[in-house]
């Protein structure tokens, strides 16, 4: 099952507002759904976003790909960046410790 994170039109006729949600990638646009993690208003004030942070990084934690769309939204959310720090860290943590082990002993 490949699951994306994407937007499902809500809204009126003329004013777009979308749902993202966590779906299987062969579902429909306004199809079944697993799970709500946030709103985005394109029209009003600077793109209005609703993000429930935990869950979009759990999503991604177990593999969920976003959208296009949904990759930019993250993006300005400071979601990635933060993901992208993390995952960074944790890379230069596990460089650091061989590198102690791996220096000869000048006695």
């Amino acid at each position: 099952m490949a699951v994306r994170i994407r937007l499902r039109r809500e809204g009126r006729k003329k004013s777009p507002a979308y749902r993202i949600v966590v779906t299987e990638s062969t579902m429909p646009r306004d199809g079944r759904f697993i799970e709500i993690i946030g709103t985005y208003q394109p029209k009003l004030r600077e793109n209005m976003v609703t993000l429930k942070n935990d869950r979009a990084n759990y999503w991604l934690d177990v593999g969920a790909q976003p959208s296009d769309t949904v990759r930019s939204i993250l993006r300005r959310a400071g979601v990635l960046k933060q993901r992208h720090e993390t995952r960074l860290a944790k890379k230069l943590q596990a460089a650091a410790v061989p590198l102690a082990e791996n220096t000869p002993d000048e006695a």
